[in-house]
Parts: C-alpha cells; sequence; structure tokens
C-alpha cells in the first residue's frame, strides 16, 4: 500500500494523513471548491477537487471519490468519519473497483447500520438487551401493549439513525399513538426508513463505549472504554478514557461483549461498540458504529497506540501484533470538541472568521484541528474547529490540563463551546463523577456563563485601564527627560 486517497476532510483527513507519512504512505487529498485553500489540502501529497461545496455534490458522491483513486493511482480510501464511512453501497462499490477500504466489510456495515438488524446479530452472544421489541412496529396497538408491558416512560428509536432523529420518549400511555407518528415521521425524513421499535426508557443513563479492533485473521480485542455522556442534542461534546465508574469487573465484562459483538459479523478494522449504563450499574447494547469515531483519540492517550496505524495494518493484511493481556489503562485523557457554535444560544452554528486562532502548548495538550488564523469556517458542514485533548496520570490531573489549555486557547471572531467546556470541567458534578447523559439540561446554567463572561470583561476593562495609566506616566516621564536632555533636544533639530 504505497498511496492513500482520504474520503474526507478538516482535522480528521490531516489527523490520517500525518499517520501516512509517519508510514512511507502517500496521501490524497480530495476536496469541495469551499475547501479549496483548507490546510489538509495542502498537506497532502496530491489533491483532487471533487465539487461544488454542498457536500451532497462533493464529499458525498462516491463516484467522485472512485474517479480520484484512478486518476491518482491511489490503492486504498480512507473514508474518516461522518460522509460515507458507514455506507454499506459506497464500500461495496470500493471493492467492485479493485480498491481497498481501510474500514469493515460491505456486509458488516450494513447490519451494524440498521440498530434492529444490530440487536440481532448481538443476540447470538446473549449481549444484555434493554427491555423492547426486537423487531420494527408493525401494528401500533400490539406495540402499545408491549409498551405498556415494558413499563413507560418507554422510548420510540428510528431502526436506520441517529443523532436523536426520529427519537421520542413516552411518558404515558395516552400519549404513544401520536410520539410514533411523529417519531416514524421524523424517521422517513431523515433517513429513507420509518422503522421504529421501542425500549424501556433509562431514566439516568450514562453513555459508555468500547473500542475495538479486528483484522482479517480472526483476532479480536477491545481497547477499554470512552464516557460520552456530556451530549447537547444526543451529541457528545465532552468524551474522557476511562470511565470513572466502571469497576474491573464491569469493564471486563462489557470489553467482552464488545468482542463479542464485532465477532458476530466478523468485524475487521476499527470499530465501536456503544452501551448504556443505568444507575445500578447494568449495562445495555446500544448500537455499533463501524468506523474510527471522533473520540478516538482518548483511546490513543491511554494504550499508546495510533489507531489510524492500525487500521492500515489490519487493512494490508497484518494481524493485530498484540493480544488483549498485553494492554492495559495507562493515566487518563480527556477530550473537549471545540465547535464553532454558541452555547447560550442553544448550541446554534455560529460560522465567520477566525479572527485569532492560538492553540494551547504544553506537556500534556494535544489539539487536532484543520484551521489557522484568518480561515473562515463553511457553513457547509459540521461546525467542529477542533478537537482539545488532555492527558494526565489520573483524572484530576486531565481535568486541571483541561482548564489550563482552555484558558491558553485563543479564538476570536466567532462563538466557541470552550467556555461551555470550562463548565463543566469545573461543575461539581462532573469533577466528583456522578453525571449522567441529562448533564446539559440538568446543570448547564446560561446566566452562570454570562456572569463568568462578564467578570473577564471587566478583569480585562481594569487590566486595559492600568496599562493606559501606565503608559501615560511613561509618556509624562519621557516628555521631561527630553525637556532636560540636550541630546533629545539636539536630535529633535534634524
Amino acid at each position: 500500500m504505497n498511496k492513500i486517497l482520504i474520503a474526507n476532510r478538516g482535522e480528521i483527513a490531516l489527523r490520517i494523513m500525518r499517520s501516512a507519512k509517519e508510514m512511507g504512505i502517500k496521501t490524497v487529498a480530495v476536496f469541495s471548491e469551499a475547501d479549496r485553500n483548507a490546510l489538509h489540502v495542502r498537506y497532502a501529497d496530491e489533491a483532487v477537487c471533487i465539487g461544488p461545496a454542498p457536500s451532497n455534490q462533493s464529499y458525498l458522491v462516491g463516484s467522485k471519490i472512485i474517479d480520484a483513486c484512478k486518476l491518482t493511482g491511489a490503492e486504498a480510501i480512507h473514508p474518516g468519519y461522518g460522509f460515507l464511512s458507514e455506507n454499506p453501497a459506497f464500500a461495496q462499490e470500493v471493492k467492485d473497483a479493485g480498491l481497498i477500504l481501510i474500514g469493515p466489510t460491505p456486509e458488516a456495515m450494513e447490519i451494524m447500520g440498521n440498530k434492529l438488524s444490530a440487536k440481532a446479530a448481538a443476540l447470538k452472544y446473549n449481549i444484555p438487551m434493554v427491555p423492547g421489541t426486537e423487531e420494527a412496529i408493525k401494528n401500533v396497538d400490539e406495540a402499545k401493549v408491549r409498551a405498556v408491558e415494558v413499563g413507560f416512560p418507554i422510548l420510540i428509536k428510528a431502526a436506520a439513525g441517529g443523532g436523536g432523529k426520529g427519537m421520542r420518549i413516552v411518558e404515558k400511555v395516552e400519549d404513544f399513538e401520536e410520539q410514533m407518528q411523529l417519531a416514524v415521521s421524523e424517521a422517513t425524513s431523515a433517513f429513507g426508513d420509518g422503522s421504529v421499535f421501542i425500549e424501556r426508557y433509562v431514566t439516568s443513563p450514562r453513555h459508555i463505549e468500547i473500542q475495538v479492533l479486528g483484522d482479517t485473521h480472526g483476532n479480536i480485542v477491545h481497547l477499554f472504554e470512552r464516557e460520552c455522556s456530556v451530549q447537547r442534542r444526543h451529541q457528545k461534546v465532552v468524551e474522557e478514557a476511562p470511565s470513572s465508574v466502571l469497576t474491573p469487573e464491569i469493564r471486563e465484562k462489557m470489553g467482552k461483549c464488545a468482542v463479542d459483538v464485532a465477532r458476530s459479523v466478523s468485524y475487521v478494522g476499527a470499530g465501536t461498540v456503544e452501551f448504556i449504563l443505568d444507575e445500578n450499574l447494568d449495562f445495555f447494547f446500544l448500537e455499533m458504529n463501524t468506523r474510527l469515531q471522533v473520540e478516538h483519540p482518548v483511546t490513543e492517550m491511554i494504550t499508546g497506540l495510533d489507531l489510524v496505524k492500525e487500521q492500515i495494518k489490519i487493512a494490508r493484511g497484518e494481524a493485530l501484533s498484540f493480544k488483549q493481556e498485553d494492554l492495559k489503562i495507562s493515566g487518563h485523557a480527556m477530550e473537549l470538541r471545540v465547535y464553532a457554535e454558541d452555547p447560550l444560544n442553544n448550541f446554534l452554528p455560529d460560522i465567520g472568521t477566525l479572527q485569532t486562532y492560538q492553540t494551547p502548548k504544553g506537556y500534556g495538550v494535544r489539539v487536532d484541528d484543520g484551521f489557522e488564523q484568518g480561515m473562515e469556517i463553511p457553513i457547509y458542514y459540521d461546525p467542529m474547529i477542533a478537537k482539545l485533548i488532555t492527558y494526565g496520570k489520573n483524572r484530576t490531573e486531565a481535568i486541571e490540563r483541561m482548564i489550563r489549555a482552555i484558558e491558553e486557547y485563543d479564538i476570536t471572531g466567532i462563538q466557541t463551546t470552550l467556555n461551555f467546556g470550562k463548565f463543566v470541567m469545573q461543575h461539581p458534578a462532573f469533577v466528583s463523577g456522578k453525571f449522567d447523559t441529562h448533564f446539559v439540561s440538568k446543570y448547564f446554567n446560561q446566566e452562570s456563563l454570562k456572569s463568568e463572561d462578564v467578570q473577564e470583561a471587566m478583569i480585562a476593562a481594569i487590566a486595559a485601564v492600568l496599562l493606559l495609566k501606565e503608559q501615560k506616566a511613561t509618556i509624562q516621564a519621557t516628555d521631561v527627560i527630553a525637556k532636560k536632555s540636550n541630546w533629545v533636544q539636539n536630535r529633535r533639530e534634524y
């Protein structure tokens, strides 16, 4: 494998390219017209424009990406995350074109891409499931009876999707039919598939996921867990590894279950098995993501492994160079997704120009980004600017280092989630480890964030006044010296 095309953009494209470069592999960037001057385009050995700014005319057009491979002689495609990374039809196109997809098989993607078929595969290994229906709801009355048996509140979920779309919480039986119709409508609109199912609603869930790696020789291992419970709009903002609540016994059980889920579809490559953990520390299978996750750096930090390099080695047909017993957790890692969003305006995107952009430095700080000062955040794509990752010998040190890094991160011109990240890191619930996926709705106080901004502004204003006074004093002193100095007076004559 001498040349890889990265079918993505931004920070993940750069992150993949850097690992490939260390392995002596040439890289090809693809880019839309909006990304012509992007950093990943400049970094790659070659770059091919694949269309206009909208992703459905560029990054989501598989045929254009395959044509770019043929044009440049790239032998393999790394899809990153998002876009076509979990698209089984694209995976099949790549295979049919005689190219290598650095990822799982189309069959594994197909099964795990639908929550119902994923549950069916996992049940072969008796993986714990949240009580509910194991098939798509076809009869509303029968589903209502099952919902009563499971017990309210229940959750109606889209079989084909994610990100909170096609999901409805139902508190009482009288609301069931209306909420079901809304869920089906939203699922159809978002995914082209209106299939939904029901589960018991876990009232205080934690979102725990296990990283797995599988090779073409039948070896599958897990790389421990990530805690991803701090979310807004059912999407993650803060992640850490390991979780603050798992015991060694629970970790071992969850790890074995994750490996079994991967084994149920003969999984190859890097993937993530996601679980819900309830208040009693009982865990239930949620879904499997058949790609590299946004939050993979925290796993890299605690294991010392480069997951992209492992993906490439697996795609080349190499066997894993380590066994489960060789892996251990070392230290603690935190990740904050730095979005161009305004936390004071319901986390809505805040698109604009990075007037100032200075990243934090120092021991234990990693920034995966795809921007530099003066660049614009395009309106067409996900508004993530960077991933800020910190590492410490323990959780406390990782949190302290994250606070320091957030304070050093200087971004102006747009609103970001940096201040929100600091709020999380300093909140007693997060520091204690006693939180769940409702952290934002329970604890996030916009007024607190506003008052903190006001306080910082006052401090800056006071500092500016003091600096101005100091400058005036210096000027006055200089004038006095100038009046008394023949040298200054003589210099002024010329």
